[in-house]
């Protein structure tokens, strides 16, 4: 069995079309023996036998135009596979005819044509046989037969037509038969070769052009789940927030006053990780990261409360230090949330004892964030990969072997998008530093701590299909003082007014569980109170509806919605107390 067999049909059709495609054969037959005849006539002074050669080799090159249209015929028409059988077979046994029609002239000329005449001939049958050799060893045996066709008939008559030389002629004649056998094989593999690989990239194309489609595919999956989810993940946040909200307005217990302030920053927290997870299938499309002006030192402050707990059951210190200036950088808030959480998880994880420092300092026009810790610290061997993805550095891996390489790696590809400097210095088994630098930013106005929202007076109309919401929303605004009524559906939110309540503002839940929209129930709503303002509140980030009310100038809030936010539309819509 022959390599050629070792591949596929379409990879031995793509072999036979090597041959099938080449017309120097056609070329070689209608000049060649015409040029031969000539020499011999004008050698010997008398009509040569060649010429009838000649009509014989035209023929011939008429036969090869019609096996090659016959085989692009039979590509079109018939089953690979036996395609295949068919030309393999007829390409040998056409080798073999075409051969020894080239040898025809050793035994059509006689025993003693000129010295000349013979060396133009054999130089001749020479040229045709390394002609072939270009391209008929893509099918191994329709060479070798051609070979055989051509050379056995002419080395038998070596020394007929060289007496006085043959056996120098005879030699060259079984070494050139030698060099191109070798040639024809050395050929044939390269040949094959190159179609296995041509085959194999197609494959491998397709195997990557079926992976991207899956992996394509598994984004929209997830991406479409947390759109259609975030509704109802975003639900019960919102109604928790504005609860922590309402319990701080009317506790009396200044022990409880800290604990709520931690509930309600790690509130925040929760809300900044739903929208950090909502917003990821934006940067996996390409979405540009959103640039907004970050005050650093209530963020570092919030991460601490994140990671206080945990530091303190594994025995650690978490410390925080910032300058007593306001910092502020422009950048994108989630991004560089996300690598201060990689950041400070990462050092919880591979320290053991000693504990984590959050630093900032001003450097250069630059604000640096550092993240310090007492942990295993990184060889200089190891420095180069740590950022690589799936890379494990092996001192922290065998305090905890069960991550998989992704913080860091996190890591730089946030300060990539974010444009951030990224650095790090780390001592094996003393500890590490990594640093973001971020251009600094003149703040705004800040505040520091809790400060209790003024009271409100007015009415307000909740629409929203979920009782605990509606419950949420009726503990915050009696804390605020102001008028509530609230509805489930459109139907229990005409009832209200019509039963004589006129609301200063209407907040309507965009996904209603009956028919119609929630845009559409708004805008009923404010049809039937022209003096009233009114909002769309939405668990969704992007819908077409919200996208409409926004073109047509409604106010758009997201859940979880920040009370901040709330109370500040209310205090313009409203009056205060």
């Amino acid at each position: 069995m022959t390599t050629l067999d070792k591949l596929s049909i379409n990879a031995q059709v793509r072999l036979l079309d090597l041959i099938a495609s080449r017309h120097t054969a056609e070329v070689a037959l209608l000049t060649l023996p015409a040029l031969l005849a000539w020499l011999h006539s004008k050698q010997t002074g008398q009509t040569s036998p060649l010429f009838a050669w000649t009509v014989v080799m035209a023929l011939a090159a008429l036969g090869l135009v019609w096996m090659r249209r016959s085989f692009r015929a039979d590509q079109q028409l018939h089953d690979a596979s036996a395609m295949v059988r068919r030309w393999r077979t007829r390409m040998t046994i056409g080798g073999l005819i075409y051969g020894i029609g080239w040898s025809l002239p050793v035994i059509l000329v006689g025993t003693q044509p000129s010295l000349e005449f013979s060396m133009a001939l054999y130089i001749a049958l020479c040229g045709v046989t390394m002609g072939s050799a270009v391209y008929l060893p893509a099918v191994l045996p329709c060479f070798m037969t051609l070979l055989a066709g051509i050379w056995v008939p002419a080395i038998f008559t070596v020394p007929a037509l060289f007496p006085g030389i043959w056996p120098v002629v005879l030699a060259f004649a079984i070494v050139f038969c030698l060099l191109s056998l070798r040639h024809a094989w050395g050929t044939h593999r390269f040949l094959v070769l190159q179609i296995h690989l041509e085959e194999s990239s197609r494959q491998l194309s397709e195997q990557f052009r079926l992976a991207t489609e899956r992996a394509e595919a598994a984004v929209r999956e997830k991406n479409l789940f947390l759109t259609t989810a975030s509704h109802d993940l975003r639900q019960p946040v919102h109604a928790m927030m504005m609860l922590v909200e309402a319990i701080t307005r009317r506790t009396r217990d200044p022990a409880a006053t800290p604990l709520l302030q931690d509930l309600r920053s790690g509130m925040g927290s929760l809300n900044l990780m739903f929208n950090a997870l909502l917003d990821l299938s934006r940067l996996e499309s390409g979405h540009t990261p959103q640039q907004g002006r970050v005050t650093l030192q209530p963020l570092l402050q919030e991460v601490v409360t994140l990671f206080r707990e945990q530091a303190a059951q594994r025995g650690l210190k978490l410390r925080l230090h910032t300058p007593e200036r306001a910092a502020a950088v422009q950048t994108d808030p989630m991004l560089l949330r996300q690598a201060l959480l990689n950041l400070v998880h990462n050092a919880l994880r591979y320290t053991t004892q000693g504990g984590i420092l959050i630093g900032l300092r001003s450097r250069g026009g630059e604000w640096q964030i550092e993240v310090c810790d007492t942990g295993s610290g990184i060889a200089d061997s190891e420095s180069e990969h740590i950022f690589v993805p799936y890379y494990r550095n092996p001192q922290a891996q065998r305090i905890d072997s069960a991550g998989l390489g992704l913080g860091l790696a996190v890591v730089a590809e946030c300060a990539q998008r974010m444009g951030a400097s990224l650095g790090f210095r780390s001592h094996l088994g003393r500890g590490s530093r990594f640093w973001l630098k971020l251009a600094q930013q003149e703040p705004g106005l800040e505040t520091s701590g809790y400060t209790p929202f003024a009271r409100l007076s007015g009415r307000c109309l909740i629409l929203d299909d979920d009782p605990q919401v509606r419950s949420a929303w009726e503990a915050l605004l009696t804390s605020w003082g102001i008028e509530g009524r609230y509805a489930g559906d459109a139907t229990e939110a005409m009832h209200w007014l019509n039963a004589g309540f006129v609301p200063q503002a209407i907040f309507c839940d965009q996904r209603l569980r009956s028919r119609p929209s929630g845009f559409d129930v708004l805008r009923a709503l404010l049809a039937r109170c022209p003096t009233a303002s009114g909002a769309m509140v939405s668990g969704e980030l992007h819908s077409p509806e919200l996208a409409q009310a926004e073109e047509e100038g409604y106010t758009v809030l997201h859940k979880p919605l920040d009370p901040g936010v709330l109370h500040t539309i209310l205090s313009n819509w409203l009056h205060p107390a």
